[in-house]
């Protein structure tokens, strides 16, 4: 079963980032809707504890982070690409967004105005444990206040108007790259923050480009539910090749844990099967998944070898 299936929910912003990619691509694909907050008991089958969304599948191997992703989708699909030759600098820039845009944006767009209109009609005891959830999720995270937040964003945002000046159509020139999938993701999640999405309202070429953005929609999407996911993986019956290359530190069969270095810092364990500048992959068992790959990027993890 070669079907491409995204895990993720319709709130998610790493999510949105995921759906335009696909919809840039014009894919296909089967759409897993996961729970927004814990427990999340199929999503652990696949990926072992590892909780943030989205996620991506392909038989039994399993595809965590967007940046990932983004590799997966070009191996699928290389044309129109995600990174074209001369924007070199995308993926840096796209990390940029990623980290510093996104934990810019999360503290202004949840501020108690955005948080009314987001979960508005919502019980308090949702409200209560999405707060719940959130609050491990972030351990140890020094977070902005709104008001450093708001006066960071509107610089950051100043700075993209700039660049997107003198008619450039994306952010790197005629096409679109990483990068562009990466900020609008994030100023998605302003745009549906209600009205604290005000602070865009100055930036006309920002506003033409996410309706750009916008515009490429989101590819093909089918319906699939969690348990049909796992029993696809649990009779794949084989996975994507991979392998550990020399001089990395790490040697095939070693008994590893990955773990994100920012936040949700769900450790994840296995068997080590693939290792490579951009990529690890970890072997691992569950009774209703069966035996899975889970690939992670290397930026932004963490290989730890588990001690016997």
């Amino acid at each position: 079963m070669n079907d491409l299936i995204l895990h993720h929910y319709d709130g998610s912003p790493f999510a949105e980032k995921a759906r335009l990619m696909l919809g840039f691509k014009g894919l296909a694909w089967r759409s897993v809707k996961v729970p927004s907050i814990l427990p999340k008991p199929d999503v652990v089958a696949l990926t072992g504890g590892y909780r943030r969304t989205p996620f991506a599948q392909v038989g039994a191997d399993v595809y965590c982070d967007t940046a990932l992703i983004a590799r997966l989708l070009e191996q699928r699909a290389p044309a129109p690409t995600l990174f074209p030759a001369e924007a070199p600098l995308a993926p840096l820039f796209a990390q940029w967004a990623d980290a510093t845009l996104f934990w810019t944006v999360i503290p202004y767009t949840m501020q108690p105005a955005g948080m009314a209109h987001r979960f508005a009609g919502a019980p308090p005891e949702m409200l209560k444990a999405f707060a719940a959830d959130r609050a491990p999720f972030t351990a140890g995270m020094t977070r902005q206040t709104v008001a450093d937040a708001t006066a960071n964003l509107r610089s950051q945002l100043a700075a993209l108007e700039g660049q997107l000046a003198g008619g450039r159509a994306f952010l790197f020139g005629d096409r679109p790259s990483i990068a562009d999938f990466a900020v609008a993701h994030c100023l998605w999640f302003v745009h549906s923050g209600g009205p604290v999405a005000t602070i865009l309202a100055p930036y006309a070429a920002i506003d033409a480009w996410f309706a750009r953005m916008q515009a490429f929609g989101h590819g093909r999407p089918e319906p699939l539910d969690s348990a049909d996911a796992l029993a696809i993986a649990a009779s794949a019956g084989g996975h994507a090749p991979c392998a550990v290359a020399a001089g990395l530190g790490f040697e095939a069969g070693q008994a590893v844990t990955v773990t994100p270095t920012d936040y949700g810092r769900d450790p994840v364990a296995g068997t080590l099967v693939g290792l490579g500048g951009d990529e690890v992959v970890i072997r691992r068992h569950d009774p209703r998944a069966g035996t899975v790959h889970v690939h992670f990027p290397r930026a932004g993890f963490q290989i730890k070898q588990e001690q016997s």
